[in-house]
């Protein structure tokens, strides 16, 4: 029995499949369908990414799963039973929803919006209570921090990570994500990214996410549904086979140029070694520093700040320009990673980082280690090399399958008989 006073943690809700059916969706005075006959199937736990160009149905195909736009004609099933004729609402609260712009109510904290489908579903106040500190926790964010807050006083990742928790508040099996992280600024976007990966992983939730940016959906998405006009699918499969084997010439142009520098999103900062690095906390004395750096061997350290995070690179002669205070020595860290980051995100941040390397970090931004750029160049060229062996098997392979078809043409005319003959 709980202790007086605690609420007994429920069992988590995984991912449920979801069945799309002949949906189509038709807006009065129209001559054409919005969406037109989309049949879609999707697995338990896996994450989907609708992707295509503006005003191809996607969001609106999106926003049918849960009836905030009522189907015209079609089935929506949601783990096995037909949605279709439920109450919408009662649907609703049963379906995690995050938009763009966050949608958090201004006129309430940051824990009132994370407990408002909760407190709808008359969740008792001390399981209502430990949900929203679970999941501030979940989305890196302190809730002593955080708890309190109004939007207004969030950054813009801020308020897309409560949008993401009070989405996940009531333990839905579905989330829908229309370009949730599409108003934030790229590093932003990047580290967004990487924390919905990082909650997917624990969370196994089925999530359908909408965006018009490639790259996010090989970034995020077990499979990529590739949409034309209303929402008729192109191509329905996984990012490497889409990069690999476009369906056709509208899934090239989609894809873009330099598909095989785009299977950079497709390897994690985890594939790849991640070394320690000697560091020293923020209010460290400065002789400790220098000791610390006498006792490592290096030039240079990293400073964390009082919650673990890195705050800055600081090299031997910093220590004799900071005058008792580190508060004008070293190089600020502009950027650091998860290690669900792609290798993309990681050399984009080295490149733009003169220290020739980045900062690993894990949940609220706490580090975890150091990868530099000789080890992501190692992964790239391994990564070509690849693809250049696979392009020349596939090449081989093509050449022997016409050989084979053109010897078998020429058997086919002058056959063995025929050959006698002429011998004879």
């Amino acid at each position: 029995m709980p202790e007086s006073g605690t609420t007994e943690a429920a069992p988590r809700s995984v991912g449920a499949t979801i069945e799309l059916e002949g949906l189509t969706k038709r807006y009065p005075g129209s001559d054409r369908p919005a969406v037109d006959n989309v049949s879609m199937e999707i697995a338990a736990g896996e994450t989907v990414i609708l992707v295509g160009p503006s005003g191809c149905g996607k969001s609106t195909t999106l926003k049918m799963i849960n009836r905030l736009i009522e189907p015209t004609g079609g089935r929506i099933r949601i783990g096995g039973e037909d949605v279709t004729d439920m109450d919408p609402v009662k649907l609703r609260r049963t379906i995690g929803y995050a938009i763009q712009a966050s949608g958090l109510f201004p006129h309430m904290t940051v824990a009132q919006n994370i407990a408002l489908v909760p407190k709808m579903l008359r969740w008792p106040s001390a399981r209502v209570r430990d949900r929203v500190e679970e999941m501030l926790d979940l989305v890196g964010l302190d809730p002593g921090e955080f708890r309190d807050r109004y939007p207004r006083q969030l950054s813009g990742g801020q308020q897309q990570r409560v949008g993401v928790a009070r989405a996940l508040a009531a333990d839905p099996p579905v989330l829908l994500m229309d370009e949730p992280f599409g108003a934030v600024d790229p590093i932003t976007r990047d580290h967004l990214q990487d924390e919905l990966i990082r909650l997917q992983r624990e969370l196994h939730k089925t999530i359908v996410f909408v965006t018009h940016d490639f790259d996010e959906a090989i970034k995020i998405g077990d499979r990529i549904a590739v949409l034309r006009e209303q929402s008729h699918i192109a191509q329905f499969d996984t990012p490497e086979a889409i990069l690999t084997n476009p369906a056709d010439d509208f899934v090239s142009g989609f894809v873009g140029a330099g598909a095989a520098l785009k299977r950079l999103n497709l390897t994690r900062v985890r594939d790849v070694p991640i070394t320690d690095y000697p560091t020293v906390g923020v209010d460290d004395p400065l002789d400790e520093i220098s000791a610390r750096l006498r006792s490592a061997g290096t030039d240079e350290v990293l400073v964390l700040d009082k919650r673990g995070r890195p705050y800055k690179w600081l090299r031997r002669g910093d220590i004799v320009r900071a005058q008792g205070s580190l508060a004008r020595a070293g190089v600020l860290v502009h950027d650091t990673v998860t290690r669900d980051a792609t290798l993309r995100d990681a050399l984009e941040a080295v490149l733009t980082d003169n220290t020739g390397r980045v900062a690993v970090t894990g949940r609220r931004g706490a580090y975890e280690g150091v990868v530099d750029v000789e080890t992501l160049m190692n992964s790239v060229h391994e990564l070509l090399e690849a693809d250049r062996l696979e392009a020349r098997e596939a090449q081989a392979g093509l050449e022997e399958q016409r050989a084979a078809q053109t010897h078998a043409e020429q058997e086919g005319a002058h056959p063995p008989g025929d050959r006698g003959e002429a011998q004879a």
